[in-house]
């Protein structure tokens, strides 16, 4: 809703299932992923070896897509910078061979449980994992949008993750670009898949989702769901029901195009009538290949930026003190502008401020001791002197002290 062209791709088959969010904005992103997504599909067979062997297959697939990227932008410099993450797997058996490089995700719905099974490839994701923020300051750090790890011409041999993982029937797998997992979160997606009524039905709230939080990124999901295999008899011939490739997002184009169909939701998601959130600013996805010199230098960053926050909050610490001290100041100041007529229980006084403590300062203290008994004062003015009498002076404090003898007189 806030891009002008979609970077994201996708593919579900009937043997691998994948995502790849581009990066290089107009310069290629769209490109970089749509080429690794059309290249990894041709892995769309039947898998021929066990799920660790298939996971070779996935990682020397992804480092061919590599050399491929690399190739493109040698024929094409203006692609230069393009690059592209990918999440995807292969089902063997009762398995999952998965290959993973940046932060697009795959997550397990199981039990009504959601939970993450690919690790993010970010600088946040380094932060989060040597303990100096946590996930949640991890979701508004100012380089969330940096890549440790991508396909593309800016790394010639990158690390790629593998992995098996066992799967059950009623499993939910989602694959999906940080366009949905960077701006929903889990509990959110956790509850959509839960109440999910088909596979479309969760792909298109999980997007409608994202799509209510402004969508500032693209979003691509992926939804598989493991069923129980049916029972064959061995004299019968079992037919299986071949959808075909199904391409989404910049991948997309190309095949909708041949057979005039489209396999995304976005046209009837965005005709829908919905709230939408004000998108906020999203700095675009880059790769930084000194990984060490990078993390080295944006932990100096932070520890400065650190720094100048605990100033800032000194220095306003200090001025709210120094308001705080200058309020006071003030208001004792007025204080010893006033006077009363009390008594320390023996003789008629004149005090200075006025009748009150803050805890152990006191806020008057005596001006005059009028050596006047207090026995020699009839029973009411004992009274109103015991009370206290105020003034607004001490020339108006000695007129009462004065009154007060000639009563007694």
């Amino acid at each position: 809703m806030v891009r002008s062209n979609n970077q994201d791709s996708a593919f579900a088959g009937d043997h691998i299932y994948l995502v790849a969010d581009g990066m290089g904005g107009h310069a290629g992103g769209d490109v970089a992923s749509a080429i690794a997504a059309k290249a990894m599909a041709e892995l769309d067979v039947p898998p021929t070896g066990s799920p660790e062997a298939m996971t070779n297959v996935l990682r020397t697939a992804i480092l061919d897509t590599n050399t491929k990227l690399r190739s493109t932008v040698r024929d094409r410099p203006e692609l230069a910078g393009m690059g592209t993450t990918f999440t995807g797997f292969i089902p063997v058996e009762d398995q999952l061979a998965i290959g993973h490089i940046g932060d697009s995700r795959l997550y397990l719905l199981r039990d009504d449980a959601l939970q993450q099974i690919t690790k993010d490839h970010t600088f946040v994701q380094r932060l989060v994992d040597s303990g100096k923020i946590t996930e949640e300051e991890a979701k508004t750090h100012p380089r969330r949008s940096v890549l440790m790890r991508v396909l593309g011409d800016v790394d010639s041999s990158p690390q790629v993750d593998t992995l098996v993982v066992d799967t059950q029937p009623g499993d939910v797998w989602l694959l999906c670009s940080d366009g949905l997992c960077g701006y929903v979160d889990d509990a959110d997606i956790e509850k959509i898949l839960r109440r999910r009524s088909t596979l479309q039905n969760g792909v298109d709230a999980l997007i409608d989702k994202s799509l209510s939080h402004g969508a500032p990124d693209n979003v691509t999901v992926v939804l598989v769901e493991t069923v129980a295999a049916p029972a064959v008899d061995p004299g019968d011939t079992l037919e299986l029901k071949q959808e075909g490739r199904r391409f989404a997002g910049s991948a997309a184009t190309t095949e909708a195009a041949m057979d005039g169909t489209t396999s995304t939701a976005r046209n009837r998601l965005l005709s829908r009538k919905r709230a939408v959130r004000k998108a906020p600013v999203v700095e675009e996805s880059h790769f930084e290949s000194r990984v060490d010199e990078y993390l080295a230098e944006l932990i100096a960053e932070t520890k400065r930026r650190n720094r100048r926050r605990r100033l800032l909050w000194a220095f306003g610490g200090i001025a709210v003190l120094v308001a705080i001290g200058g309020a006071l100041l003030v208001g004792y100041q007025w204080t010893q502008t006033r006077y009363f007529v009390g008594t320390d229980d023996r003789t008629v006084i004149i005090y200075q401020g006025v009748q009150q403590n803050i805890g152990a300062l006191s806020l008057y203290s005596v001006a005059e001791d009028t050596e006047i008994p207090l026995e020699d004062l009839d029973g009411l003015e004992q009274r109103q002197v015991k009370r206290t009498l105020t003034a607004g002076s001490l020339e108006e404090a000695r007129d009462i002290v004065l009154r007060l003898g000639d009563t007694d007189e």
